[in-house]
This record gives C-alpha cells, sequence and structure tokens, in this order.
C-alpha cells in the first residue's frame, strides 16, 4: 500500500501526453495483424476495474468462434490507452473516450478508432461488516477524500472506529481519475489516502478492516451467484450514496443497483467504452461486436452493471 495521491491530476496528463509523443516518434510499421472477425489470436488491454465483464464475455465468444483467442492484459487505465498510443493493442476497454488531442493524433496516423458504448458502471463505496454507518452524503465522500473528514465520529459522533482509512485499487486507475474530475472537482487528492494495485485487494482489505472505507467498481462486489444481479456479496457493506448536500436517509440514498444507475438515483456512475482502432475489420471488431450484440448485453446484465441496451427490471428491494 502506499500514498500516491498528490498532484495525480497532473500525473494523469503527463502520462497522456508523453505517451502520445513517444508513439509519433515511430513511424507505423505495415499491418502485422492477420486475424479475422472469428478467427486469430489478439491481445486486448483492458482496464482491471471491468476484469468482472471481460472475464464472462471472453469464454463465451470463444466457445462460438473456436479457432479465435482473445488475450486479455488487465491493468490501470492510463497504462491501456499508453498501449493503444503505441498501437501494441488496438482494442481497450476503459471508462472515457478519447480526448480531441488524442484523436487527432490518430488522425496524422491515418487511424479512426470507434468508440463504442457498451455499459454504465457503478463505484461502489464499501465499508466493513461490523461498521453500521452506511449512509453517506456526495458531500461527505468528497470531504473524505480531499482529507476534510478524516474521523468516523464526523460521520456519527457515537462511532467508535476512530480514524478513516481510504483505500483505492491503483493511483493510475479510472476509479482515482473519476474520483479527481468528477467527485472532488480538483487536481488532487487527500495525501493520507492509500492504494494497492488491484481491485480484489481493495475488497480484502476492507473485509479485515473495522474503520476502512474503499472504492470500487461495482462487478467486484456484485454476488454473481444471484442470477437476478439484484444481491451484493456478504462481505463488505456497500454504503448507499445521498445526492441530498444536507443528510443521508434511508429515504434519499441509494445503493449502486442496475435500476438506480438506470435513473440517475445513483450518483456514482460512469459510462464503459471499447475504443478500437483496428484499419480493417477483425478479431477485435468481431469481439466489438459481439460484447455489443444482445447476447453479450445480457452476459453484462449479469455482472452487476447496467448494460447500455438491455431493459432493466425495477424491483422494490429489502434488506435484513
Amino acid at each position: 500500500m502506499n500514498s500516491p495521491f498528490k498532484g495525480i491530476f497532473g500525473l494523469f496528463s503527463f502520462l497522456a501526453m508523453f505517451s502520445l509523443v513517444l508513439s509519433s516518434c515511430h513511424p507505423s510499421a505495415p499491418d502485422k495483424w492477420s486475424d479475422t472477425p472469428t478467427s486469430g489470436s489478439i491481445a486486448i488491454s483492458v482496464d482491471e476495474t471491468f476484469r468482472p465483464i471481460i472475464d464472462s464475455e471472453i469464454p463465451v465468444f470463444q466457445g462460438i468462434y473456436q479457432t479465435a483467442k482473445i488475450k486479455p492484459i488487465y491493468e490501470p487505465e492510463v497504462d491501456a490507452f499508453n498501449r493503444l498510443f503505441k498501437d501494441s493493442v488496438r482494442m481497450i476497454v476503459v471508462s472515457r473516450g478519447l480526448t480531441l488531442k488524442e484523436k487527432e493524433f490518430f488522425a496524422d496516423k491515418k487511424f479512426f478508432p470507434k468508440e463504442i458504448r457498451i455499459a454504465l458502471d457503478g463505484i461502489a463505496v464499501i465499508c466493513n461488516k461490523s461498521n453500521k454507518d452506511t449512509l453517506l452524503t456526495m458531500n461527505q465522500l468528497k470531504q473524505i477524500l480531499l482529507g476534510e473528514i478524516t474521523n468516523w465520529k464526523q460521520i456519527s459522533p457515537k462511532s467508535k472506529l476512530g480514524p478513516i482509512k481510504t483505500v483505492f485499487d491503483n493511483p493510475k486507475s479510472s476509479t482515482v481519475r473519476f474520483a479527481v474530475d468528477s467527485i472532488c472537482e480538483t487536481n488532487k487528492l487527500s495525501k493520507n489516502l492509500t492504494s494497492f494495485l488491484k481491485n480484489s485487494e481493495v475488497l480484502e482489505y476492507v473485509k479485515k478492516t473495522p474503520n476502512a472505507i474503499g472504492l470500487i467498481g461495482v462487478a467486484w462486489v456484485s454476488d454473481t451467484n444471484d442470477s437476478t444481479a439484484l444481491s451484493f456479496k456478504k462481505n463488505v457493506h456497500v454504503m448507499s450514496i445521498s445526492r441530498n448536500k444536507d443528510v443521508a436517509t434511508e429515504e434519499n440514498s441509494f445503493q449502486p443497483f442496475q435500476a438506480y444507475i438506470n435513473d440517475g438515483r445513483y450518483p456514482l456512475t460512469r459510462t464503459i467504452f471499447i475504443i478500437n482502432s483496428e484499419p480493417r475489420t477483425g478479431l477485435a471488431s468481431g469481439f466489438t461486436s459481439f460484447v455489443a450484440s444482445d447476447r453479450g448485453q445480457k452476459i453484462i446484465l449479469k455482472t452487476g452493471i447496467l448494460p447500455a441496451t438491455q431493459p432493466i427490471r425495477v424491483v422494490k428491494i429489502k434488506e435484513d
């Protein structure tokens, strides 16, 4: 674990631009791919947050097209974009589209990447099962991330949990970028925040640490044994978040269920994109089409994330 969050916004910008400059120094090599939409072998880069989705999609796709081989590289979002810029992969799964400068970079090389919206993700805020304070306002969450709220007594005066230990998956992850851009709307986070390398490590740490709070992709806490995707794993609390600025109540706070992501009542959401830079129709295009198809979208539905095209049932949920 480390504390890498000081000036994190500048790091994102520097890494992206540095990679673009490096890539532009090398002329495009002749196309080295010989795959088709349903055969061959390719590597793709996937934001590690979305591993549960792609781990569910690949076996089904390869079961249908048995001469196709998709090799996923799970890594932070920044690294996924760097691979795309260097043309070492031609398909990435990430939580943002290309910027104008990135599009211009590809256009100069006569590449015109396609951006396909495949799902709407929720970022889950999790705490230990022993923690009874499971409601937060967006303003409280922002203050925690900025270091203005540092103790559980500031959330609930009766709490005996002590200092709040906030953890993320990786300093270069899309979740950290979302916290910077969309929650805090500033170029830095508290230097007291800590990070691991993977979402699974965040889950394990919060499970063992009574005073911890973690931000994690919702697919990591969805109960995959529930075919309806209407429940979460039982080893942590998934906190309810309120848009109300003053107080979080059971009536105005919501967990990241698909229906609440869909109608906007859950506030921590972001789009998941496939970015495909293939100059021709190859295996990346075939796999992209599958994920965006009815069958691929139903697979996403079962992971707890909101698919781009599947209808969502609104169900009244009662917790014990």
